[in-house]
């Protein structure tokens, strides 16, 4: 089960209202449960949080826990580290990329935020998927 296009763009709207009441200007990426991109929004951040935002999205949806769960899972990898961090066109293990959940608890997407900090960013892409997840 995937997320639908309408659910994406209601979550990405959460997302956005929180970025605004923050002030901060960040790229917001929600994908499916491939890790494709079902939609996107740049508020005026720099242009290198773009990749940023869809590869923590794509490190959640593809691995089932938020980014930086992923990370930790990664740090206590030791020499296999590189390689993990390396696959599937490269993770992001950082704050900002939250798992969404359907209304039982089925992973239908993620969403993936950057531009301000780690907290902030998963502070923002957390409002994006309050509705799912609550």
């Amino acid at each position: 089960m995937n997320i639908t296009y309408n659910e994406a763009t209601q979550a990405l709207n959460a997302s956005i209202e929180q970025a605004k009441s923050l002030g901060i200007a960040v790229s917001i990426a929600i994908v499916d449960t491939g890790g494709h991109l079902v939609t996107f929004a740049r508020l005026d951040s720099l242009y290198g949080v773009i990749d940023f935002a869809l590869k923590k999205a794509r490190t959640a949806a593809m691995f089932g826990v938020d980014s930086d769960i992923m990370g930790s899972i990664i740090s206590g990898a030791d020499m296999h580290a590189f390689g993990m961090i390396n696959s599937n066109g490269g993770l992001l293990t950082i704050p900002g990329g939250v798992v969404l959940k359907n209304k039982d608890g089925h992973i239908i997407g993620a969403i993936g935020c950057s531009g301000g900090t780690a907290e902030q960013d998963k502070e923002i892409a957390t409002a994006g998927i309050g509705k799912y997840n609550s």
